[in-house]
Protein backbone atom coordinates (compact mmCIF):
# COMPACT_ATOMS: atom_id res chain seq x y z
CA UNK A 1 0.00 0.00 0.00
CA UNK A 2 1.26 3.60 -1.18
CA UNK A 3 1.90 6.47 1.48
CA UNK A 4 1.14 9.51 1.14
CA UNK A 5 3.65 12.70 1.50
CA UNK A 6 2.99 13.45 5.16
CA UNK A 7 3.32 9.37 5.83
CA UNK A 8 6.38 9.22 3.93
CA UNK A 9 7.64 12.09 6.46
CA UNK A 10 6.50 10.68 9.43
CA UNK A 11 7.84 7.08 8.77
CA UNK A 12 11.20 8.57 7.99
CA UNK A 13 11.47 10.17 11.31
CA UNK A 14 9.93 7.12 12.99
CA UNK A 15 12.75 4.79 11.22
CA UNK A 16 10.37 2.36 9.70
CA UNK A 17 10.01 1.69 6.30
CA UNK A 18 6.16 2.52 5.88
CA UNK A 19 3.48 3.66 7.59
CA UNK A 20 -0.71 3.11 7.81
CA UNK A 21 -3.41 5.65 8.89
CA UNK A 22 -4.15 5.03 12.67
CA UNK A 23 -0.72 3.23 13.70
CA UNK A 24 0.87 4.75 16.44
CA UNK A 25 4.54 6.08 16.20
CA UNK A 26 7.57 7.70 18.12
CA UNK A 27 9.40 10.44 15.35
CA UNK A 28 12.08 12.36 15.85
CA UNK A 29 11.66 15.87 15.80
CA UNK A 30 13.63 18.65 13.86
CA UNK A 31 11.89 21.75 15.76
CA UNK A 32 10.22 22.61 18.64
CA UNK A 33 8.75 25.64 19.04
CA UNK A 34 6.40 27.76 21.20
CA UNK A 35 5.46 31.47 22.35
CA UNK A 36 5.09 33.70 25.14
CA UNK A 37 1.94 31.81 26.22
CA UNK A 38 2.18 28.36 25.89
CA UNK A 39 5.99 28.13 26.60
CA UNK A 40 5.74 28.90 29.92
CA UNK A 41 3.30 25.94 30.99
CA UNK A 42 5.52 23.71 29.30
CA UNK A 43 8.71 25.01 31.03
CA UNK A 44 7.20 24.36 34.85
CA UNK A 45 6.17 20.39 33.09
CA UNK A 46 9.58 20.03 31.91
CA UNK A 47 10.84 21.28 35.35
CA UNK A 48 8.76 18.66 36.62
CA UNK A 49 10.53 15.85 34.47
CA UNK A 50 14.14 17.01 36.09
CA UNK A 51 15.62 16.49 33.45
CA UNK A 52 19.39 17.55 32.94
CA UNK A 53 18.56 20.13 30.09
CA UNK A 54 17.03 20.26 26.56
CA UNK A 55 17.67 18.09 23.89
CA UNK A 56 19.04 20.22 21.40
CA UNK A 57 19.55 24.17 21.48
CA UNK A 58 19.72 24.72 18.04
CA UNK A 59 16.66 23.02 17.27
CA UNK A 60 13.92 24.58 19.67
CA UNK A 61 12.39 28.36 18.95
CA UNK A 62 10.90 30.33 21.29
CA UNK A 63 9.22 33.37 19.90
CA UNK A 64 7.27 35.97 22.59
CA UNK A 65 4.46 37.24 19.98
CA UNK A 66 1.19 36.74 21.07
CA UNK A 67 1.47 40.10 24.16
CA UNK A 68 4.93 41.90 22.88
CA UNK A 69 5.95 44.40 23.70
CA UNK A 70 4.62 43.55 27.10
CA UNK A 71 0.46 45.05 27.52
CA UNK A 72 0.31 44.32 31.50
CA UNK A 73 2.16 42.52 34.42
CA UNK A 74 1.18 39.29 33.53
CA UNK A 75 2.12 39.26 30.12
CA UNK A 76 5.79 40.74 31.28
CA UNK A 77 6.05 37.78 33.97
CA UNK A 78 5.49 35.42 30.94
CA UNK A 79 7.84 36.88 28.72
CA UNK A 80 10.60 37.13 31.09
CA UNK A 81 9.75 33.10 32.16
CA UNK A 82 10.38 32.42 29.01
CA UNK A 83 13.64 34.78 28.44
CA UNK A 84 15.57 33.39 31.25
CA UNK A 85 14.79 29.53 29.83
CA UNK A 86 16.23 30.54 26.88
CA UNK A 87 18.88 32.23 28.69
CA UNK A 88 19.79 29.50 30.87
CA UNK A 89 20.02 26.58 28.29
CA UNK A 90 21.25 28.86 25.55
CA UNK A 91 18.49 28.68 23.37
CA UNK A 92 19.61 29.41 20.30
CA UNK A 93 16.61 31.02 18.27
CA UNK A 94 15.00 32.97 20.86
CA UNK A 95 13.40 35.86 19.18
CA UNK A 96 12.12 38.70 21.56
CA UNK A 97 11.33 42.16 20.46
CA UNK A 98 14.00 43.60 18.11
CA UNK A 99 14.28 40.48 16.49
CA UNK A 100 10.96 39.46 16.93
CA UNK A 101 7.91 38.47 14.58
CA UNK A 102 4.97 36.44 14.62
CA UNK A 103 6.48 33.03 15.41
CA UNK A 104 4.98 31.37 11.70
CA UNK A 105 6.01 34.01 9.74
CA UNK A 106 9.08 34.54 11.45
CA UNK A 107 10.21 30.57 11.19
CA UNK A 108 10.65 30.48 7.71
CA UNK A 109 11.75 33.67 7.06
CA UNK A 110 14.67 32.73 9.58
CA UNK A 111 15.64 29.62 7.67
CA UNK A 112 14.30 27.00 10.60
CA UNK A 113 11.88 25.16 8.24
CA UNK A 114 12.29 23.44 5.55
CA UNK A 115 11.04 20.47 3.18
CA UNK A 116 10.81 16.88 4.99
CA UNK A 117 11.45 18.33 8.64
CA UNK A 118 8.64 17.50 11.76
CA UNK A 119 7.64 20.22 13.74
CA UNK A 120 5.84 20.33 16.72
CA UNK A 121 4.34 23.68 18.20
CA UNK A 122 2.96 24.75 20.91
CA UNK A 123 0.23 26.71 18.67
CA UNK A 124 -2.63 25.48 16.97
CA UNK A 125 -1.20 27.48 13.69
CA UNK A 126 2.16 25.62 13.50
CA UNK A 127 0.95 23.66 10.45
CA UNK A 128 1.96 26.74 8.19
CA UNK A 129 5.41 25.28 7.34
CA UNK A 130 3.52 22.24 5.39
CA UNK A 131 3.80 25.25 2.59
CA UNK A 132 7.00 24.31 2.08
CA UNK A 133 6.87 20.67 2.40
CA UNK A 134 7.55 19.59 5.97
CA UNK A 135 4.94 18.07 8.32
CA UNK A 136 4.00 20.67 11.01
CA UNK A 137 1.38 20.42 13.52
CA UNK A 138 0.43 22.05 16.62
CA UNK A 139 0.74 20.21 20.31
CA UNK A 140 -0.23 21.16 24.05
CA UNK A 141 2.40 22.78 26.38
CA UNK A 142 2.93 19.36 27.57
CA UNK A 143 3.98 17.70 24.18
CA UNK A 144 5.80 20.44 23.79
CA UNK A 145 7.87 20.00 27.26
CA UNK A 146 8.56 16.22 26.15
CA UNK A 147 9.86 17.42 22.81
CA UNK A 148 12.08 19.78 24.16
CA UNK A 149 13.67 17.30 26.98
CA UNK A 150 13.63 14.39 24.48
CA UNK A 151 13.34 15.69 21.17
CA UNK A 152 10.64 12.73 20.46
CA UNK A 153 6.69 12.85 19.72
CA UNK A 154 4.23 10.34 19.93
CA UNK A 155 1.71 10.46 16.63
CA UNK A 156 -0.55 8.84 15.36
CA UNK A 157 -0.39 8.29 11.86
CA UNK A 158 -3.05 10.81 9.83
CA UNK A 159 -5.07 9.81 6.57
CA UNK A 160 -5.64 12.55 4.25
CA UNK A 161 -7.51 14.35 1.98
CA UNK A 162 -6.00 15.25 -1.65
CA UNK A 163 -7.03 18.73 -2.44
CA UNK A 164 -6.11 19.10 -6.39
CA UNK A 165 -6.16 22.87 -7.23
CA UNK A 166 -6.31 23.85 -11.11
CA UNK A 167 -6.25 26.58 -12.98
CA UNK A 168 -5.13 30.00 -11.88
CA UNK A 169 -6.52 32.63 -9.35
CA UNK A 170 -8.78 35.94 -10.88
CA UNK A 171 -7.60 39.29 -9.98
CA UNK A 172 -8.31 40.08 -5.99
CA UNK A 173 -8.28 36.52 -5.51
CA UNK A 174 -5.95 35.02 -3.40
CA UNK A 175 -4.84 32.06 -0.86
CA UNK A 176 -7.07 33.44 1.87
CA UNK A 177 -9.95 33.07 -0.66
CA UNK A 178 -8.91 29.84 -1.43
CA UNK A 179 -8.53 28.18 2.20
CA UNK A 180 -11.98 30.02 3.61
CA UNK A 181 -13.62 28.11 0.32
CA UNK A 182 -12.55 25.10 1.41
CA UNK A 183 -13.76 25.49 4.97
CA UNK A 184 -16.77 26.50 4.24
CA UNK A 185 -16.76 23.45 2.06
CA UNK A 186 -15.92 20.86 4.22
CA UNK A 187 -16.35 22.38 7.24
CA UNK A 188 -14.27 23.19 10.65
CA UNK A 189 -14.36 19.34 11.30
CA UNK A 190 -14.32 18.36 7.54
CA UNK A 191 -10.46 16.90 7.69
CA UNK A 192 -10.25 16.48 11.54
CA UNK A 193 -7.22 14.71 12.02
CA UNK A 194 -6.32 14.21 8.62
CA UNK A 195 -3.68 15.80 6.44
CA UNK A 196 -4.67 18.02 4.13
CA UNK A 197 -2.44 17.69 0.49
CA UNK A 198 -2.48 19.85 -1.90
CA UNK A 199 -1.93 18.68 -5.76
CA UNK A 200 -2.24 19.93 -9.33
CA UNK A 201 -0.90 22.32 -11.49
CA UNK A 202 -2.66 25.04 -9.87
CA UNK A 203 -0.22 25.71 -7.40
CA UNK A 204 2.25 26.79 -9.61
CA UNK A 205 0.08 29.51 -9.75
CA UNK A 206 0.40 30.18 -6.05
CA UNK A 207 3.02 32.25 -4.46
CA UNK A 208 4.77 31.17 -1.46
CA UNK A 209 2.66 33.56 0.41
CA UNK A 210 -0.41 31.97 -0.61
CA UNK A 211 0.86 28.79 0.28
CA UNK A 212 1.77 29.94 3.42
CA UNK A 213 -1.68 31.46 3.80
CA UNK A 214 -3.36 28.13 3.01
CA UNK A 215 -1.52 25.67 4.56
CA UNK A 216 -1.61 27.92 8.31
CA UNK A 217 -5.44 27.14 8.24
CA UNK A 218 -5.65 23.93 7.87
CA UNK A 219 -6.53 23.78 11.34
CA UNK A 220 -9.46 25.78 11.07
CA UNK A 221 -10.92 22.48 9.36
CA UNK A 222 -9.90 20.33 11.87
CA UNK A 223 -6.76 19.09 9.81
CA UNK A 224 -3.44 18.17 11.80
CA UNK A 225 -1.56 19.05 8.97
CA UNK A 226 -1.57 20.79 5.26
CA UNK A 227 1.19 19.99 3.11
CA UNK A 228 2.09 21.28 -0.38
CA UNK A 229 4.68 19.38 -2.76
CA UNK A 230 8.09 20.68 -3.27
CA UNK A 231 8.51 22.30 -6.56
CA UNK A 232 10.97 24.98 -8.04
CA UNK A 233 9.19 28.15 -6.31
CA UNK A 234 9.71 26.04 -2.75
CA UNK A 235 13.24 25.18 -3.35
CA UNK A 236 14.19 29.07 -4.33
CA UNK A 237 12.51 29.82 -1.14
CA UNK A 238 14.53 27.54 1.08
CA UNK A 239 17.70 28.63 -0.90
CA UNK A 240 16.90 32.06 0.04
CA UNK A 241 16.16 31.62 3.76
CA UNK A 242 18.09 28.40 5.28
CA UNK A 243 21.57 26.97 4.64
CA UNK A 244 19.62 23.54 6.21
CA UNK A 245 19.48 20.74 3.87
CA UNK A 246 15.80 20.00 3.33
CA UNK A 247 14.31 16.21 1.34
CA UNK A 248 12.24 16.22 -0.75
CA UNK A 249 9.51 13.40 0.01
CA UNK A 250 6.58 12.30 -2.36
CA UNK A 251 3.11 10.76 -2.23
CA UNK A 252 3.11 7.64 -3.96
CA UNK A 253 0.98 7.08 -6.92
CA UNK A 254 -1.18 4.69 -5.25
CA UNK A 255 -1.23 6.31 -1.79
CA UNK A 256 -4.55 5.97 -0.17
CA UNK A 257 -7.02 9.03 0.17
CA UNK A 258 -9.95 8.95 1.99
CA UNK A 259 -11.43 11.94 -0.13
CA UNK A 260 -10.19 13.37 -3.59
CA UNK A 261 -11.74 17.13 -3.97
CA UNK A 262 -11.01 19.24 -7.07
CA UNK A 263 -10.92 23.01 -7.10
CA UNK A 264 -10.77 25.03 -9.92
CA UNK A 265 -9.32 28.13 -8.85
CA UNK A 266 -10.24 30.65 -12.01
CA UNK A 267 -13.64 29.81 -10.56
CA UNK A 268 -13.21 31.43 -7.22
CA UNK A 269 -13.98 34.58 -5.97
CA UNK A 270 -13.48 36.58 -3.00
CA UNK A 271 -14.87 34.87 -0.13
CA UNK A 272 -15.68 36.12 3.40
CA UNK A 273 -16.46 33.92 6.36
CA UNK A 274 -19.03 35.20 8.67
CA UNK A 275 -19.53 35.16 12.16
CA UNK A 276 -18.82 32.73 14.33
CA UNK A 277 -17.07 30.23 12.34
CA UNK A 278 -14.55 30.22 9.36
CA UNK A 279 -17.00 27.74 7.70
CA UNK A 280 -19.70 29.98 7.63
CA UNK A 281 -18.80 31.78 4.04
CA UNK A 282 -20.23 33.39 1.65
CA UNK A 283 -18.62 34.85 -1.81
CA UNK A 284 -18.38 38.55 -2.12
CA UNK A 285 -21.18 38.25 -4.79
CA UNK A 286 -23.83 36.63 -2.33
CA UNK A 287 -24.27 39.61 0.66
CA UNK A 288 -27.31 41.17 -0.25
CA UNK A 289 -27.43 43.77 2.69
CA UNK A 290 -24.58 46.21 3.29
CA UNK A 291 -22.14 44.82 6.16
CA UNK A 292 -21.32 47.83 8.20
CA UNK A 293 -17.98 47.57 10.06
CA UNK A 294 -16.05 49.38 13.26
CA UNK A 295 -12.60 48.36 12.49
CA UNK A 296 -10.24 46.59 10.00
CA UNK A 297 -7.16 44.74 11.05
CA UNK A 298 -4.14 43.62 8.35
CA UNK A 299 -1.98 41.44 9.55
CA UNK A 300 -1.57 37.86 11.83
CA UNK A 301 0.24 34.74 10.96
CA UNK A 302 -2.41 34.15 8.29
CA UNK A 303 -2.20 37.43 6.29
CA UNK A 304 0.83 39.96 7.63
CA UNK A 305 3.72 39.05 4.90
CA UNK A 306 5.06 41.17 2.97
CA UNK A 307 2.61 40.55 -0.79
CA UNK A 308 -0.01 40.86 1.75
CA UNK A 309 1.10 44.26 2.56
CA UNK A 310 1.54 45.44 -1.01
CA UNK A 311 -2.01 44.25 -1.80
CA UNK A 312 -3.32 46.28 0.72
CA UNK A 313 -1.49 49.36 -0.18
CA UNK A 314 -3.11 48.70 -3.58
CA UNK A 315 -6.07 49.11 -2.73
CA UNK A 316 -5.61 52.46 -0.14
CA UNK A 317 -3.08 53.93 -2.66
CA UNK A 318 -4.32 57.75 -2.88
CA UNK A 319 -7.42 56.64 -1.19
CA UNK A 320 -8.39 57.20 2.71
CA UNK A 321 -9.71 54.76 5.31
CA UNK A 322 -13.69 56.26 5.69
CA UNK A 323 -14.47 58.43 8.74
CA UNK A 324 -14.97 56.40 12.13
CA UNK A 325 -13.25 53.49 10.72
CA UNK A 326 -9.94 52.57 12.64
CA UNK A 327 -7.95 50.02 10.19
CA UNK A 328 -4.81 48.32 11.97
CA UNK A 329 -2.22 47.22 9.61
CA UNK A 330 0.44 44.37 11.65
CA UNK A 331 3.72 43.41 9.76
CA UNK A 332 4.37 39.98 10.53
CA UNK A 333 8.05 40.90 11.21
CA UNK A 334 10.67 43.16 11.51
CA UNK A 335 11.90 42.47 8.16
CA UNK A 336 8.63 42.38 6.89
CA UNK A 337 8.05 46.01 8.08
CA UNK A 338 11.45 46.92 6.92
CA UNK A 339 10.62 46.12 3.30
CA UNK A 340 7.59 47.31 3.67
CA UNK A 341 9.31 50.81 4.86
CA UNK A 342 11.60 50.45 2.17
CA UNK A 343 9.21 50.46 -0.63
CA UNK A 344 7.07 52.91 0.56
CA UNK A 345 3.74 50.99 1.86
CA UNK A 346 3.88 52.35 5.16
CA UNK A 347 3.69 55.80 3.75
CA UNK A 348 0.68 54.63 2.16
CA UNK A 349 -0.82 53.24 4.90
CA UNK A 350 -0.73 56.50 7.19
CA UNK A 351 -1.77 58.50 4.17
CA UNK A 352 -4.64 56.64 3.80
CA UNK A 353 -5.48 56.84 7.85
CA UNK A 354 -4.75 53.70 9.04
CA UNK A 355 -1.93 53.20 12.06
CA UNK A 356 1.22 50.45 11.92
CA UNK A 357 1.49 48.48 14.76
CA UNK A 358 5.29 46.47 15.41
CA UNK A 359 5.13 42.70 14.80
CA UNK A 360 2.58 41.14 17.24
CA UNK A 361 -0.40 38.76 17.34
CA UNK A 362 -2.02 41.41 19.43
CA UNK A 363 -5.78 41.90 18.43
CA UNK A 364 -6.29 38.19 16.59
CA UNK A 365 -6.74 36.51 19.70
CA UNK A 366 -7.83 39.40 21.72
CA UNK A 367 -5.28 40.21 23.16
CA UNK A 368 -4.22 44.25 22.96
CA UNK A 369 -3.90 46.38 19.59
CA UNK A 370 -7.35 46.20 18.45
CA UNK A 371 -10.18 44.83 21.04
CA UNK A 372 -13.88 45.04 20.18
CA UNK A 373 -16.34 46.46 22.74
CA UNK A 374 -20.02 45.21 22.51
CA UNK A 375 -22.04 45.29 19.08
CA UNK A 376 -18.76 46.30 17.05
CA UNK A 377 -17.71 44.42 13.83
CA UNK A 378 -14.32 43.90 12.34
CA UNK A 379 -13.12 42.55 9.22
CA UNK A 380 -9.84 40.78 9.84
CA UNK A 381 -7.29 38.72 8.05
CA UNK A 382 -6.63 36.75 10.92
CA UNK A 383 -7.88 32.81 11.13
CA UNK A 384 -10.83 32.72 13.85
CA UNK A 385 -13.76 34.32 14.38
CA UNK A 386 -15.17 32.62 17.25
CA UNK A 387 -17.15 34.33 19.66
CA UNK A 388 -15.74 36.44 21.72
CA UNK A 389 -12.25 36.14 20.25
CA UNK A 390 -11.27 39.67 19.58
CA UNK A 391 -12.56 41.29 22.36
CA UNK A 392 -16.54 41.34 23.72
CA UNK A 393 -18.91 38.51 23.33
CA UNK A 394 -20.78 40.32 21.54
CA UNK A 395 -18.66 41.53 18.65
CA UNK A 396 -18.45 39.98 15.61
CA UNK A 397 -15.57 39.17 13.06
CA UNK A 398 -15.81 38.49 9.73
CA UNK A 399 -12.65 36.95 8.02
CA UNK A 400 -10.74 38.04 4.80
CA UNK A 401 -8.26 38.75 2.58
CA UNK A 402 -6.19 41.74 2.86
CA UNK A 403 -7.66 42.76 -0.40
CA UNK A 404 -11.10 42.81 0.87
CA UNK A 405 -10.65 44.15 4.66
CA UNK A 406 -8.56 47.48 2.66
CA UNK A 407 -11.44 47.74 0.67
CA UNK A 408 -13.83 47.49 3.05
CA UNK A 409 -11.51 50.25 5.58
CA UNK A 410 -12.14 52.64 2.68
CA UNK A 411 -16.21 52.49 1.92
CA UNK A 412 -16.84 51.41 5.89
CA UNK A 413 -18.39 48.63 4.60
CA UNK A 414 -17.52 45.10 3.52
CA UNK A 415 -16.41 45.51 -0.12
CA UNK A 416 -14.43 44.36 -3.44
CA UNK A 417 -11.80 46.60 -4.56
CA UNK A 418 -13.81 46.32 -7.85
CA UNK A 419 -16.24 48.28 -6.41
CA UNK A 420 -13.86 51.38 -6.14
CA UNK A 421 -14.04 54.12 -8.15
Amino acid sequence: MGMTMTQKILAAHAGLDSVIAGQLIEADLDLVLGNDITSPVAIKEMEKMKTNGVFHKDKIALVPDHFVPNKDIKSAEHCKCVREFAYKHDITNYFEVGQMGIEHALLPEKGLTVAGDVIIGADSHTCTYGALGAFSTGVGSTDMAAGMATGKAWFKVPSAIRFQLTGKLSPWVSGKDVILHIIGKIGVDGALYKSMEFTGDGIANLTMDDRFTIANMAIEAGAKNGIFPVDDLAIEYMKDHSKREFKIYTADEDAVYDEEIIIDLSKLRPTIAFPHLPENTKTIDEIIEPVKIDQVVIGSCTNGRIDDLRCAAKVLEGRSVAKGIRCIIIPATQAIYMQAMEEGLLKTFINAGAVVSTPTCGPCLGGYMGILAEDEKCISTTNRNFVGRMGHVKSEIYLASPAIAAASAVTGQISNPESLA
